[in-house]
């Protein structure tokens, strides 16, 4: 399978500052935005899987069951 790809414009400033400051760790600019973007994606469904948890056990909680 192969992947679908999207163009993305960004100010010149923060692509050399980030180039400057993680280019030892990533390859290039590209595989960095990628990594951060997949982070955030998953730390927001960890927070929602958290979110829903005390929402059940609010209500678990007025129903008498905890």
């Amino acid at each position: 399978m192969t992947k679908e790809w999207r163009n993305l414009r960004l100010p010149a400033e923060l692509c050399i500052a980030v180039e400057q400051q993680f280019g030892q760790k990533f390859a290039n600019l590209e595989q960095f935005l990628e990594f951060v973007l997949r982070e955030l994606v998953a730390s927001d469904a960890v927070i929602l899987d958290r979110t829903e948890q005390r929402i059940i056990e609010e209500r678990l909680r007025h129903l008498g069951y905890i």
